[in-house]
């Protein structure tokens, strides 16, 4: 059974938005969020400063920019980015075991400087927003499973501390990694909310129960008349699961 400070430690709100709109949301849920999602659209646009900011309003930041480029390039880049304060950074499972390899160099380079905690890599496996279909159009063959357990079982070997995945993928990674990886879902869609451009989705509740450790919730919160009352329904979800 969880508790509420652990239910909403699960929760990451995404803030796929401008950044009026992504302050508005922290302070309505300040002292109720313990996670935000900083993806591409306002980290290209405003810059690092980002970070720290939602980390005033007693937030943490899991910092989606999805590195991916040849190993020297990403381990500055995660090593900048961790610099920030981002507690959680993802990179791409698609750049090899030497990129995630250069990843962790760069965020434990950061933790060097800062005196903080090393910041946390999640290696992206197969989008949620990507089907069978998806994979044969890129050239994988095999199934979206067997892609994502062949990325997770690379880039954990690598030196990551977890993956993406969609939540119908995260009973057979926790299988797979153990207790210990940090498993991060999308496709978060409480019951009753609009699906999306996402194919493989699951409730709150059937996320956690399967295995995965955070679940990102972007539109039903971040979208809702009243965005606190949206996640304080997903906690009460979790609650009662």
């Amino acid at each position: 059974m969880l508790t509420e400070n652990q239910a909403r430690d699960a929760v990451i709100v995404a803030l796929d938005c401008d950044r009026e709109r992504a302050f508005e949301l922290a302070r309505l849920l300040e002292g109720k969020a313990s996670w935000v999602k900083v993806g591409m659209t306002l980290f290209f646009r405003y810059g690092p400063s980002i970070v720290d900011e939602m980390r005033d309003h007693g937030l943490k930041v899991f910092l989606d920019l999805k590195v991916h480029d040849i190993p020297f390039q990403v381990k500055g880049a995660v090593r900048s980015a961790a610099l920030t304060g981002a507690d959680i950074i993802s990179i791409h499972g698609l750049g090899t075991s030497a990129m995630v390899a250069a990843a962790r160099e760069g965020a434990e380079e950061a933790a060097q400087i800062t005196g903080r905690d090393r910041c946390r890599l999640v290696a992206i496996s197969v989008l949620t927003s990507m089907s069978a279909e998806s994979l044969v159009e890129i050239g994988v063959s095999g199934t979206v499973e067997e892609e994502v357990a062949r990325l997770a079982t690379l880039s954990y070997g690598a030196g990551a501390d977890g993956i993406v995945c969609s939540p119908r993928e995260a009973s057979s990674m926790r299988a797979l990694l153990g207790p210990d990886a940090l498993i991060v879902t999308p496709g978060i869609r409480p019951a009753g909310s609009e699906v999306g451009d996402q194919v493989r989705i699951a409730t709150p509740a059937a996320a956690l129960a399967a295995g995965a450790s955070k679940l990102v919730i972007g539109r039903p919160i971040a979208q809702a008349a009243d965005p606190a009352f949206a996640l304080d329904s997903v906690v009460s979800e979790l609650l009662g699961a």
